[in-house]
């Protein structure tokens, strides 16, 4: 059995709803059916949630001809594939949209998969601004990684970056989704934190074996159990589309179709979709930090409601 905390959900940004896993945890399945899920709107305190802003890479080498030929993937030439100048431009358009519309200034931390796509991504949409010699913060992105012929990039007044195995797409076969060394990724992004990574090669990736939905499924649950141990409140996930349809698929199946389609419709490239973990079980520790209980001066009276269940012969 995996090790999953069977309360915590992953909804829709706009729209609270209860999930449902994959057919394997059956265990998983027979905890929900005792749980509420009726139509209505459901309530949650603010924090028992997390929101997350979900984003696919932008256009890679791989995808050009891939989305053309499938069997492009197997083509040895895009091991690790870069963004393209087209992917560069969607991330442009990406962080306009982020700055524009606030997200900027309120994601406290950015998770990406240590590939070299979701790498440029990630710093290209959510880091700060050129960086520059002198500058006393170190880049997150040095000139010029995967001949972009991009400047580097600063990480003053930027969230924290940090890359995350389990949030990798589908492991083995197709050489695009084998990454570098560690140790290539930590010279060519100074500021992003590789500490989780076990291991400076690719021990997860097999030339002969590719990972099966189910596996990348329960990966996926795995990765939402680990972000919701993270303290932060609301976290930039950059991904991959393989991993994102098959994880954002085991759930949603009790809420209304187009909210479970809404969940599980494949990514475009540089898409990003904003989306609400909840605790309903109390795995988590944190009090909230609006709440206020309410103070009552000594002497006055107790609320009328009470006290007419205290007392309900009183007129």
């Amino acid at each position: 059995m995996y090790d999953l905390p069977v309360s915590v959900c992953f909804f829709p940004f706009s729209v609270i709803k209860s999930p449902s896993p994959p057919l394997l945890f059956s265990l998983f399945v027979a905890l929900l059916q005792v749980m509420d899920s009726g139509p209505d709107p459901s309530l949650y305190p603010l924090h028992r949630c997390k929101t997350i802003h979900v984003v696919r890479h932008a256009q890679g080498l791989h995808n050009v001809e891939g989305e053309k030929n499938y069997k492009a993937y197997l083509n040895p030439e895009y091991l690790d594939a870069p963004l393209t100048q087209l992917g560069w431009q969607q991330v442009n358009y990406l962080r306009k949209h982020v700055h524009a519309s606030g997200l900027s200034k309120r994601v406290e931390l950015v998770v990406t998969s240590p590939l070299l796509r979701t790498l440029q991504t990630a710093v290209g949409v959510f880091g700060g601004e050129g960086f520059t010699d002198g500058m006393n913060a170190l880049p997150l992105m040095v000139a010029n990684v995967g001949n972009s012929g991009r400047e580097a990039i600063s990480s003053l007044n930027s969230p924290p970056f940090i890359a995350v195995e389990d949030c990798r797409e589908h492991f083995g076969v197709h050489p695009c989704d084998k990454r570098h060394n560690v140790s290539e990724y930590q010279f060519l992004f100074p500021a992003v934190d590789f500490s989780l990574a076990k291991t400076d090669e690719d021990v997860l990736w097999k030339a002969d074996v590719r990972e099966t939905t189910e596996e990348l499924a329960a990966r996926g649950l795995k990765f939402l159990n680990w972000l919701w141990t993270r303290k932060e409140k609301e976290i930039a996930i950059v991904t991959h589309s393989g991993f994102l349809v098959h994880t954002l698929r085991a759930f949603g199946n009790d809420c209304h179709p187009l909210v479970k389609k809404e969940m599980g419709t494949r990514f475009a490239n540089c898409e990003l979709r904003s989306m609400v973990i909840v605790d309903r079980s109390m795995i988590g520790s944190d009090v909230s930090t609006t709440n206020y209980p309410g103070k009552i001066p000594s002497g006055l009276d107790i609320p009328s409601d009470v006290g007419e269940e205290e007392s309900p012969n009183s007129i």
